[in-house]
């Protein structure tokens, strides 16, 4: 059986960004609205730092008002509600994301309520995971977003197959199963207390990932030719034992990759899969905020 083909998430990251661009550009000529993202950090967390650098370049280049506040570490709650009141109420801005995690005294579900739903690019608030749960148009966490583009993508109809979600969390797990049970799947939503699941594993044609554990399923567990989609990014000492005793550490996700691109039809490489395309299914997520708030229909096309 041939290796696997390689789902590679830059390319379909940049395909979101081109399309995302064009759709912003026409809807500045058509209407004149611009939509906008304000992005909240809280402290200085290196990794959130990178993170939102990329978010406000992204959003610039796409054609977006874009707007980053950087609040100290030592915030309190009421200093953080007030801005995101104030950027509620902004028509400027169309979508809010605050970068997680906060500082720890910051309780994050107070935070993340005080966004208006309509503006919660991240899928956050309990109002669109509720949404998303009734079948109602939602604004949907941007890794499972991206996680079912390639699937579509790379499958085209999903109609009728088997899908297991390995996690439950609410960043992941339970929105991604949500939108496979939308696409007509079948769904089975397991975790790492799951009874023998190496054999609920075996019976996805699509496997999606999300455990959170690095290379915990390895490639017996997965169906010949099944469709991995590994959402996994653990950060583990390196084999070489030399680059280990120096403390260097490389990036893997929750599959046992070498493994399972033996047996897999289509695999998602970690780094170079899913993350790439969260930040581009962001910006998607905030054009669509900006035509809803302004009553127009979803772009097609």
């Amino acid at each position: 059986m041939p290796q696997a083909q390689i789902i590679d998430g830059k390319v379909y990251a940049e395909r979101v960004r081109l399309s995302v661009a064009a759709q912003v550009a026409q809807l500045r000529a058509d209407h004149g609205l611009q939509p906008g993202l304000a992005v909240i950090v809280v402290g200085d967390d290196p990794a959130s730092q990178v993170y939102v650098k990329s978010k406000g370049e992204q959003s610039q280049a796409v054609g977006m008002y874009s707007v980053t506040h950087r609040l100290a570490g030592d915030t309190e709650l009421a200093a953080l509600l007030e801005l995101i009141e104030a950027l509620n109420t902004d028509p400027r801005v169309h979508g809010i994301l605050l970068q997680l995690p906060l500082p720890g005294h910051l309780d994050t579900r107070t935070a993340l309520a005080a966004i208006h739903p309509d503006k919660d690019v991240d899928g956050l608030h309990v109002v669109n995971a509720g949404r998303l749960a009734s079948g109602e148009p939602a604004l949907t966490p941007c890794t499972p977003l991206g996680c079912m583009i390639m699937l579509r993508e790379t499958l085209g109809d999903l109609t009728g197959k088997t899908a297991v979600v390995v996690g439950r969390s609410v960043l992941v797990g339970r929105p991604v199963a949500q939108l496979l049970l939308q696409a007509d799947c079948t769904v089975t939503i397991a975790h790492s207390r799951t009874r023998d699941l190496a054999a609920v594993c075996r019976q996805a044609d699509i496997l999606v990932a999300a455990v959170g554990r690095p290379q915990m399923i390895r490639g017996d567990w997965i169906k010949p030719g099944a469709t991995v989609i590994d959402v996994g990014i653990n950060r583990v000492p390196f084999d070489n034992p030399e680059k280990a005793a120096a403390g260097r550490t490389k990036l893997v996700g929750d599959v046992a990759f070498k493994e399972a691109r033996e047996v897999a039809g289509a695999i998602t490489p970690v780094p170079g899969g899913v993350g790439l395309m969260t930040v581009a299914c962001l910006l998607q997520n905030t054009l669509t905020a900006a035509r809803r708030q302004h009553g127009l229909e979803p772009f097609e096309g």
